[in-house]
C-alpha cells in the first residue's frame, strides 16, 4: 500500500471530529489528496449497520451483537473505501477504528479483550493505522460537552462506571502502543490540541514522502 493511515480516537466528547476537520481542512490548503471517513459507517452498507448500532431504541440489543455489527461495519468499510484508497496513494483520515473496539466492547461491556481483537483482525485483514492520535479527556467534562451538543446515542447514554472503563482502556492502549499513538490531552483549547496534532503530522508526513520517493 503506497497511501498513509490515520486514525483518532479517545473517550467521547474529547473533540476528535473537531480535530478531524482541522486536519482535513489543513490538507486542503496544503495541497495533499487524502480522504476523510468514520467508523462506524463510512460507506452505504457501513451507515446502515451505524444506525442499528446507535439508535436509542436498540435496549436489547446484547454485548456480543454489538461486537459483531461494530465488526461488519468496519469489514465492509475497509475492504470498499480505506484499502482502495490506500492502494491509490492517497492519505486516509477515519474518526475511530479497532482502538475504539478494543476500549468500548473489549474493556467497556467486560467482553474477552481477545476475542474482540481476533474478530477485528479479521474484519480488517490485519489493517493497522501507521498514526492514531488519541484525545483524552476526563468522562466528567466529556459528559457535559455531549449532552451539551446534541441528544445521547445509544453508546453514549450508557453509565458513568463504563466510560471511565473506556478511558482507562484507551490510556492502557497508549502505553502499550506508543510509537503509534499520539497522546493530547483533551483539556486544552481547539488550537492548542491541533497544535499538539500537526507539529506531529508534519513529521510523519516528512518521513512518508522522503521514504516513498
Amino acid at each position: 500500500m503506497k497511501g498513509l493511515f490515520i486514525t483518532f480516537e479517545g473517550p467521547d466528547g474529547a473533540g476528535k471530529s473537531t480535530q478531524v476537520q482541522k486536519l482535513a481542512d489543513y490538507l486542503n490548503e496544503e495541497g495533499i489528496r487524502f480522504i476523510h471517513t468514520r467508523e462506524p459507517g463510512g460507506t452505504a452498507i457501513s451507515d446502515q449497520i451505524r444506525s442499528l448500532i446507535l439508535n436509542p431504541e436498540h435496549k436489547e440489543m446484547v454485548d456480543e451483537t454489538e461486537v459483531l455489527l461494530y465488526a461488519s461495519s468496519r469489514a465492509q468499510h475497509v475492504r470498499e473505501k480505506i484499502i482502495p484508497a490506500l492502494n491509490e496513494g492517497y492519505l486516509v483520515i477515519c474518526d475511530r477504528f479497532v482502538d475504539a473496539s478494543i476500549a468500548y466492547q473489549g474493556v467497556g461491556l467486560g467482553l474477552d479483550v481477545e476475542s474482540v481483537k481476533v474478530i477485528n483482525e479479521f474484519a480488517t485483514g490485519g489493517l493497522t493505522p501507521d498514526r492514531s492520535y488519541m484525545i483524552d479527556l476526563p468522562v466528567s467534562v466529556g459528559k457535559e460537552r455531549m449532552i451539551a451538543r446534541n441528544q445521547l446515542d445509544r453508546i453514549e447514554q450508557k453509565g458513568t462506571a463504563y466510560h471511565e472503563k473506556v478511558r482507562e482502556a484507551f490510556l492502557e492502549l497508549y502505553k502499550d502502543n506508543k510509537e503509534r499513538i499520539h497522546l493530547i490531552n483533551g483539556e486544552q483549547n481547539v488550537d492548542e490540541i491541533f497544535s499538539s496534532i500537526i507539529k506531529d503530522f508534519k513529521t510523519l508526513w516528512d518521513n512518508y514522502s522522503t521514504n516513498s520517493k
